[in-house]
């Protein structure tokens, strides 16, 4: 694998989605695609991400693109924990959008405090 080889990315254990600074989905990776088979999957691939949320959802993530703010919270749906962070991302320095990363975690988790 070179440096610039993304390949891993398709297989990775949580959902990675990527989208331009108006929110049109650029990109799924095949967790993200099986998350949200039931409203099209890959299917979503060039619609806005705003008009896969209703109200107020979608009103902040209307704000996060513009005010360019990254979001980071849990969720518990349908018996399982995850990890919500919903951040920028820059291509040579310029803002170019948002990537949403949705990782599974333990309901009961360590923390260690590192200094």
């Amino acid at each position: 694998m070179n440096a610039n080889d993304s390949s891993w990315v398709k297989e990775f254990p949580a959902a990675i989605t990527v989208c331009d600074l108006n929110g049109i989905i650029l990109e799924m990776n095949d967790k993200a695609a099986g998350t949200f088979a039931e409203d099209g999957g890959r299917g979503l691939i060039g619609k806005n991400v705003l008009d896969c949320h209703p109200e107020p959802a979608r009103s902040q993530l209307e704000r996060m693109l513009d005010r360019q703010q990254k979001n980071v919270y849990t969720i518990e749906k349908k018996g399982k924990k995850k990890l919500i962070y919903q951040t920028p991302w820059y291509k040579d320095g310029v803002y170019t959008g948002f990537v949403e990363l949705s990782i599974e975690i333990p309901f009961e988790m360590p923390n260690f405090i590192r200094e």
